[in-house]
């Protein structure tokens, strides 16, 4: 009854500051009715996702039950999950909006996106699954020394996490300022609160059916916008396409690639991060801890790449729609004639070129219940790193039924959403799917090299993956810092120090080659106790040992 008198109030919160909000942005942006339809929308989903929550809090007894849902999300569920946690605000806002402003780069991030998925299945959801219980951490202890590793793996996902959250609260406050009126700190102060509240209560039962139902309707919205602007021109897709080229400034250029001729390099560097950092990104991997063993993890992997592969298709007419039917709109603009809300909301403005007020509300609504729900993914694997490789919740045995470990976790829940808020108004003027991108390359510069090579490589030694870790982490965010996205964009510098960006293609092979310098030159009697554990360790990663890891 608590819980659920904590939504009400939530609930009524928002209300309030929607109804506060809608006169403003019906006058701003001259779209009638708009705000008023999206304000019920966003109510009825924001009911629907506080639903879900009570509900999921009453089966959530057990530290297993709240950081992986005790292992009993089907396949298909878990596919759909692991489908909504990667289609993000990034990936329908962000990459809608690079298209809009680059044409065929836009592209290039969702191949590289959707090119990852056969690695993460062939390569490291079996694997993962079999040696782990709760994070990418557990499966490296299995076969390495816990004491010297599980911190700085720890770190490292929270880097990650903390990039990707950030990227999320930024896209959720300029949706909700956009079409609510509600100014962008306000915002992320609310979709933070109740981000909070989600993962404090149902933990990841919750998260994974919010999820679901997330991904459900961003498929549909989806399919709908795609149908929609095929039907303004008569589901020809060769007439959409001709029309956004003879709008946009480009023109022609829109169909190839501007960002590898101009700096093939960092085009290449970027391709490798959206590859490999799929297999590194501690939200998604987390994911497959929730079925019930191996098989069910790479069924998981497949249903995830149809349905994201599926998506994607999506954004060539959604794309190239934005560009031809909104990039010439003067209800899109404003009066100094950037678009209103910024590039990271053309997808919104389409579907109301398309489908009027009525439409966008709920593309609108369907974005916002995207944001939450990714956080809320983003924000439990956070939490998980701090209470279960940080402070060790679970491991006492004085805690057998868990309600330490839950009680932690729950406060790292809400120490790590106050600091996401607290970033994501620093980073309010950052391209949502490019910090995802910063993302993608400090996780396949630091966690893709290290899984990899204990799940695969016998003379791995802790030692190894310590300084392996460490260089791609460090040099990594160091990189990143000294880059264009940071040192340009957030501080306020005239010229980069670094101007490769993302800087994977240094530190991805950087990590691979200290790791397997240092484990060559390991000579203690721990690295060959470590070694002769690898045979186990692969034996049951491959499905040859039926019991798991203690």
């Amino acid at each position: 009854m608590k819980i659920a008198r904590c939504g009400v109030l939530l609930v009524g919160c928002m209300a309030a500051l929607l109804s506060y909000g809608s006169p403003a942005v019906a006058a701003s942006i001259g779209r009638g009715n708009v705000s008023s339809t999206a304000v019920g929308l966003f109510a009825f989903f924001t009911l629907m996702v506080i639903g879900i929550t009570v509900v999921a809090a009453r089966s959530t007894r057990s530290l297993d039950d709240f950081l992986t849902a005790g292992g009993r999300i089907s396949p298909l569920q878990n596919g759909l999950a692991i489908a909504g946690d990667f289609m993000s605000a990034g990936a329908f806002l962000g990459l809608t909006a690079i298209i809009f402003t680059a044409g065929f780069d836009g592209f290039i991030y969702a191949i590289g996106y959707l090119a990852s998925w056969p690695i993460v299945m062939f390569l490291i959801a079996e694997p993962l699954r079999n040696l782990g219980r709760f994070t990418i951490a557990d499966a490296l202890c299995y076969r390495l020394s816990e004491s010297k590793i599980r911190t700085m793996v720890a770190v490292s996902s929270l880097v990650v996490v903390v990039f990707y959250l950030v990227a999320q609260m930024v896209g959720a406050g300029q949706l909700m300022q956009l079409l609510l009126g509600i100014d962008y700190t306000t915002s992320v102060y609310l979709v933070g609160g109740l981000m909070i509240f989600c993962v404090m209560i149902g933990g990841m039962v919750a998260t994974t059916w919010i999820q679901i139902f997330k991904a459900a309707l961003l498929l549909f919205g989806g399919t709908l916008i795609a149908l929609l602007t095929l039907a303004a021109f008569n589901f020809d897709f060769g007439a959409l396409v001709a029309k956004a080229v003879a709008t946009h400034p480009q023109k022609s250029a829109i169909l190839t690639s501007q960002l590898l001729p101009r700096s093939p390099l960092s085009g290449l560097s970027l391709g490798l991060a959206l590859m490999f950092g799929t297999a590194g990104l501690p939200h998604i991997l987390m994911r497959f801890f929730t079925v019930k063993d191996g098989l069910d993890a790479g069924k998981s992997v497949a249903w995830a790449t149809a349905f994201i592969g599926y998506f994607f298709l999506l954004l060539f007419p959604i794309g190239f729609g934005a560009i031809a039917l909104v990039m010439n709109d003067p209800a899109s603009h404003d009066a100094s004639g950037a678009i209103i809300g910024g590039a990271n909301t053309v997808a919104i403005h389409l579907s109301y070129d398309v489908g009027g007020s009525l439409v966008m509300a709920f593309i609108s609504a369907v974005a916002f219940a995207t944001i939450l729900a990714v956080v809320a993914g983003l924000t439990l694997a956070g939490a998980s790193s701090i209470a279960h490789d940080l402070l060790k919740a679970g491991d006492s045995p004085s805690d057998r039924g868990g309600e330490r470990g839950i009680w932690i976790s729950r406060i790292a829940t809400l120490a790590l959403g106050i600091a996401a808020i607290s970033l994501a108004v620093a980073f309010k003027n950052q391209n949502v799917v490019y910090m995802i991108g910063l993302a993608f390359a400090i996780a396949a510069s630091a966690n893709f090299p290290i899984l990899v090579l204990s799940l695969y490589w016998s003379r791995l030694t802790s030692l190894g993956v310590l300084v392996g870790g460490i260089t791609g982490l460090g040099l990594s965010v160091i990189m990143t810092v000294l880059g264009p996205a940071v040192w340009v964009k957030v501080l306020g510098f005239a010229a980069p120090v670094i101007t490769l960006d993302p800087p994977t293609i240094v530190t991805m092979p950087l990590t691979f080659f200290v790791c397997w310098v240092v484990s060559v030159l390991d000579r203690s009697g721990s690295a060959a106790d470590e070694r002769a554990r690898f045979a186990a360790q692969y034996a049951h990663s491959m499905g040859r040992v039926s019991a798991p890891p203690a």
